[in-house]
């Protein structure tokens, strides 16, 4: 990114510039972080964070124990969203991108007959099916198998590649229930919007929807740790001007998806510990009714 042009730096203003300058984590020399454990006081970023009664405590911290003279299974670790710390942080992320992987290797087999039966059409007569085929007719099934087909090569290339970068280290921050569900809400709703407002003969497939839920969900989550915002908006705003310049894409599932992801990502992050569950899966089953909502309005009007 250019710099502003300006006054040149003397010594004292890049001394303290250096002052300001964030620690790096313990186990991610890499990542910058304004996080210390609260036991032995070492930096730890957004990955290493297990929420403790006061602050965040890092792993080794929680695998001594509990600090209290309790067995360390007295105190179960918890991410920053309140999910159960795994030793696999990315086992969701990963079985998500097989999924995405073994169904477009059944597309290559089947041809275009299984995409036709399983992706996102509002109601319209499909040739090699030989019938009227669509959610309207009652198949609300593709608002879900929509998110695990593609178009060809290079689009489940730059899907499968986001998924695990965006993906990845939001499940560890969430956990992987609270990740799941905001994977599959967030498709969900891009797959809703879609239903409204594109065309009903229109076809979609991809798993963009979901992708840029997480989008969403990380953004809310790096301004919740006071991180720098932006190479996220960045990232977003490039992949919001293919979305609008680029043809053939549905815009309606980035967009349904970006807006579900945002909110149900707030709720995860910003939940009060006492109501912390209520809050966060309460939120995920009222953006669910809202995709509801707009499917049967959108079928009644087909219909």
């Amino acid at each position: 990114m250019d710099q502003a042009p300006g006054n040149p730096q003397g010594p004292q203003d890049q001394g303290h510039q250096d002052a300001r300058a964030l620690p790096t984590c313990y186990r991610h020399p890499d990542r910058e972080t304004g996080v210390r454990c609260t036991r032995c006081e070492r930096p730890i970023c957004p990955e290493c964070m297990i929420s403790a009664s006061v602050g965040f405590q890092c792993p080794e911290c929680v695998r001594a124990g509990s600090g209290t003279g309790h067995a360390p299974s007295a105190s179960q670790p918890r991410t920053l969203a309140g999910g159960t710390v795994t030793a696999d942080p990315r086992l969701v992320t990963k079985i998500l991108i097989g999924l995405n992987l073994a169904v477009f290797l059944v597309q290559l087999s089947v041809g275009d007959r299984f995409t036709d039966s399983f992706d996102l059409i509002g109601r319209a007569y499909v040739p090699l099916l030989g019938s009227v085929e669509g959610v309207a007719e009652g198949q609300w099934y593709r608002m879900l198998t929509v998110m695990f087909l593609h178009g060809s090569y290079i689009h489940i290339l730059f899907n499968m590649l986001s998924l695990w970068w965006i993906g990845g280290p939001l499940e560890a921050a969430l956990g992987r229930a609270r990740y799941l569900a905001l994977y599959l809400v967030s498709g969900l709703a891009g797959s809703a919007l879609t239903y409204l407002v594109a065309a009903p003969n229109q076809p979609s497939l991809g798993a963009s929807g979901a992708i840029f839920g997480l989008f969403g969900a990380t953004a809310v989550l790096m301004r919740r740790l006071n991180y720098d915002m932006r190479p996220v908006i960045a990232l977003l705003v490039i992949n919001l001007i293919f979305t609008f310049g680029w043809s053939n894409i549905a815009w309606q599932a980035h967009i349904g998806g970006l807006v579900g992801g945002v909110v149900v990502g707030y709720a995860m992050v910003h939940a009060p510990r006492e109501r912390r569950t209520l809050i966060q899966y309460g939120v995920c089953a009222v953006v669910l009714a809202v995709v509801v909502v707009a499917t049967l309005v959108r079928t009644a009007q087909l219909t």
